[in-house]
């Protein structure tokens, strides 16, 4: 279950019990159990389906916070702007991006515009980030895709790209998703690199590419 979420009055949104800066316990925003819901909704609607939560994205998968605070409300009762606002704010994996306030970390003002990082199914394009990439990255899957990658590599089926991790644990983490025992694929990024295959970091922890080709792939022993 996640922890729930705070607001500082002075150092905004935080998780847990106590603010990291101050250590003051701040007002309770969501309990763990409605941020899981709310940014499960959300990353929903910015990632697959923003029609049918009544909201509309640009071409680089942008919408107004507004918008996406009206949605929110429609879909829960007890949701608002600073629920919202404390879930994008405190994301441990840097899910969302917001623009256009004074100080992200802290406001519950509607506005702004707000997207998801990485993860989508609709159509966007995403613009390119300077943060360096790892040497090596990480895929975590389930075990009965072990034997389709090995004959065409990762491909992004569902999603615009394929996802992947920083650590083993990260990777391992995804792959729970789906699996009890997930399988992870280590991943060259240093060779894919130098073969002009662009991999673009996205959040903090996530990494995404329009393939892996099964050159650059190797499965991790356990």
């Amino acid at each position: 279950m996640p922890d729930a979420v705070r607001r500082c009055s002075e150092d905004g949104f935080f998780e847990g019990d106590a603010c990291p800066v101050c250590d003051r316990e701040g007002t309770l925003v969501l309990d763990g159990e409605r941020r899981r819901q709310l940014s499960k909704f959300t990353s929903g609607a910015l990632r697959h389906f923003p029609e049918d939560a009544g909201i509309e994205v640009d071409e680089a998968g942008w919408t107004a916070f507004a918008s996406l605070q009206a949605a929110v409300e429609r879909k829960y009762d007890w949701a608002d702007g600073e629920a919202l606002a404390g879930v994008i704010a405190t994301d441990p994996k840097g899910r969302f991006e917001r623009t256009g306030t004074s100080d992200e970390s802290s406001t519950v003002a509607a506005g702004g515009r707000v997207r998801a990082a990485y993860g989508h199914s609709v159509d966007v394009i995403l613009d390119a980030t300077d943060d360096p990439i790892p040497a090596t990255l990480y895929h975590g899957t389930v075990p009965r895709n072990v034997a389709s990658i090995r004959e065409t590599g990762l491909k992004p089926m569902g999603r615009q790209t394929v996802h992947l991790s920083d650590s083993v644990a990260a990777a391992r983490e995804v792959g729970r998703r789906h699996a009890t025992e997930p399988v992870v694929f280590v991943v060259d990024a240093a060779a894919m690199q130098a073969d002009d295959r662009r991999i673009v970091k996205r959040g903090t922890e996530t990494y995404t590419t329009d393939r892996v080709p099964l050159g650059y792939l190797s499965l991790l022993e356990k």
